[in-house]
């Protein structure tokens, strides 16, 4: 492919939408399909062709971010790490990037962000088509709580908008853009918002204001942001939906029944159990006298005891025993959820790392 180009991705931030998980992780490690989401964004870039990454982090959570990835070794790439002590906007994390960017192209990437398709051809397009900067759009219902833009018919870009309380298009920025040096320039030039924040979208209108060429393409797949419970989850319905094939590691006795795409770690058990998928459950997890039902992943070492699950997302360690239903369900690392009275009842709960929740 063309010209070196290089990854950015953004892992900064607070994550204050999925407190309280995230007092104590990343939101871009929180699993999807039982993997971070930021895997799913380096294995996005990676197959784009992308060797080199620097990973915007926050010092809350930066060492957690660092401990995942490492160097970048799983993905045959290298990664560097770039500080953001304070979350200033997208094109701060930019300006402050700058010294590892250099001059270079460079693909923009938020890393709670999720596509279901690959980015590879938007580069190439990118490149041919000598743009300084590409836009990756979908359409949505609810433009307002976006930065929008409004395009010609050769899908260039005339205006954005951050958020517009009358929106002109229903065209939706998706946390991926393409750009070449000038960005910096049109940085340097703008100011901070209202919210107190340097925006990429009033960068890039400066680089169009400046007779810059800044393209767009429809993204035709779907995209979810995972800032929030009910995001995520949608989220993991997705990604099983689409991207689980069946694979039993694990034991599964004779008294139990493993329907449809499940995938199974090593060193988990399911005794006397219902497991149906799509469903991911991950090494060393006991499902005992259960149903585990569609669209619900289990992270490693979790314990599920005389218990019904159906569309939840267990983060590692977790417990959850004699609960007559659990769904739509958000459980934090080492969690414990049990019942232990005699009320039949349905639970939807989001609970954060280290928590006990007696029903």
């Amino acid at each position: 492919m063309g010209v070196r180009m290089k990854g950015l991705v953004l892992s900064g931030g607070r994550g204050t939408r999925l407190r309280p998980l995230t007092h104590t992780a990343a939101k871009q490690l929180v699993p999807v399909g039982n993997r971070p989401i930021l895997f799913h964004v380096l294995d996005n870039l990676k197959d784009a062709g992308i060797e080199q990454v620097g990973i915007v982090i926050s010092p809350e959570t930066g060492n957690a971010v660092r401990e995942a990835v490492g160097l970048g070794q799983l993905w045959g790439m290298k990664v560097e790490y770039i500080l953001q002590n304070d979350p200033l906007g997208l094109a701060h994390a930019v300006k402050i990037a700058q010294p590892y960017l250099e001059s270079d192209s460079f693909v923009m990437y938020l890393g709670d962000n999720l596509i279901g398709s690959g980015i590879g051809k938007y580069r190439e397009k990118f490149e041919l088509l000598g743009a300084d900067a590409s836009i990756l759009l979908k359409e949505v219902d609810n433009p307002s709580s976006f930065g929008i833009a409004e395009i010609d018919h050769d899908q260039r870009v005339i205006r954005l908008v951050e958020k517009p309380k009358q929106p002109k298009s229903n065209l939706a920025l998706v946390g991926i853009y393409f750009f070449t040096g000038q960005i910096h320039k049109a940085i340097n030039i703008i100011s901070p918002s209202w919210r107190g924040e340097l925006e990429i979208t009033d960068a890039i209108q400066a680089l169009l204001d400046a007779g810059g060429k800044v393209l767009s393409d429809r993204i035709d797949a779907w995209w979810l942001d995972t800032g929030k419970k009910d995001d995520l989850l949608t989220a993991n319905t997705v990604v099983l939906d689409e991207w689980v094939k069946r694979r039993i590691d694990g034991e599964v006795d004779a008294q139990s029944q493993v329907t449809g795409r499940v995938q199974l770690g090593y060193g988990s058990r399911v005794v006397n159990s219902t497991v149906r998928g799509p469903a991911v459950i991950g090494e060393n997890v006991l499902v005992e006298n259960s149903f585990v039902g569609p669209f619900t992943s289990i992270g490693n070492g979790c314990r599920i005891v005389s218990s019904v699950l159906e569309h939840c997302v267990l983060l590692e360690s977790a417990r959850i025993e004699h609960v007559d239903r659990l769904e739509d369900s958000l459980i934090g690392k080492n969690s414990v959820v049990l019942r232990n009275h005699e009320i039949h009842q349905a639970y939807r709960l989001m609970i954060g790392d280290d928590s006990e929740v007696l029903l």
